[in-house]
């Protein structure tokens, strides 16, 4: 599978970022995948690598480029619990610095560098992230509807910003939640803001899932939310991108 590190160019300078293409030589769909606040790792690139694996050119930014290149914080090979206040400590700073402006700022760079890659099909493409990376993938799917087909979040705050971008979606939406992080009456509130919307989405909580189900290198981890994860975001990707 092709993998490697590329610069993109953004108006504050070069950002790093993981690229994986599929190996047949033909041009396909693209996916902008946003890392969880930990950032570009083993575990994220392998995710981009299974993705790439599906028909898709994956391309997972370090939106945190401006303080340095990726990784920024040094993990442990896996991050446990005890772990995880030290890091948190850390990367915390780095995620309240991206603000909103900069998320939208960088999606611009980073859409039309994927777009412009010859890998990559003619049409638009899809983003999906995990944790806050779900949130700015919403946020750039919000800022982007004409270049945007699909968007999916996992375990993402996609609410916080409240019901006014949600009604700038156009794209397919897909939103998975972990049981620990949204009530099922908080999800009905979400659901009824996306219907008022107009969205087409499914917005669900994954059964017996906490935050960070989808990552494999910490205590979060469960393996059944993972292959759920895949079913469903092949799903709405090959709906939206390849199905059309």
């Amino acid at each position: 599978m092709p993998a490697k590190t590329v610069q993109i160019p953004t108006p504050d300078g070069l950002a790093d970022a993981y690229a994986a293409f599929p190996d047949d030589g033909e041009r396909h769909p693209g996916v902008l995948m946003y890392a969880d606040g930990f950032g570009i790792r083993p575990v994220l690139r392998a995710m981009a690598r299974e993705l790439a694996g599906h028909g898709y050119c994956v391309l997972v930014p370090n939106p945190f480029y401006r303080h340095g290149t990726a990784p920024l914080v040094e993990l442990p090979e896996h991050i446990g619990e005890e772990d995880r206040p030290a890091v948190m400590a850390r990367v915390m700073p780095l995620i309240e610095a991206h603000t909103v402006e900069r998320v939208r700022r960088d999606a611009d760079a980073y859409l039309g560098f994927l777009t412009s890659r010859p890998e990559v099909r003619t049409g638009p493409v899809a983003v999906t992230g995990y944790c806050i990376g779900g949130l700015w993938a919403v946020r750039t799917a919000a800022a982007h509807p004409g270049r945007v087909a699909a968007v999916a979040s996992f375990h993402g705050p996609v609410g916080v910003d409240g019901p006014g971008p949600l009604a700038g979606l156009t794209a397919r939406v897909h939103f998975a939640h972990a049981e620990s992080d949204l009530s099922p009456e908080a999800l009905g509130e979400l659901n009824q803001a996306l219907d008022a919307a107009g969205v087409d989405y499914t917005s669900e909580i994954y059964p017996g899932t906490v935050h960070g189900f989808t990552m494999s290198d910490t205590d979060a981890f469960d393996s059944a939310g993972l292959q759920r994860h895949w079913d469903s975001l092949l799903a709405l990707l090959d709906g939206a991108l390849v199905d059309g």
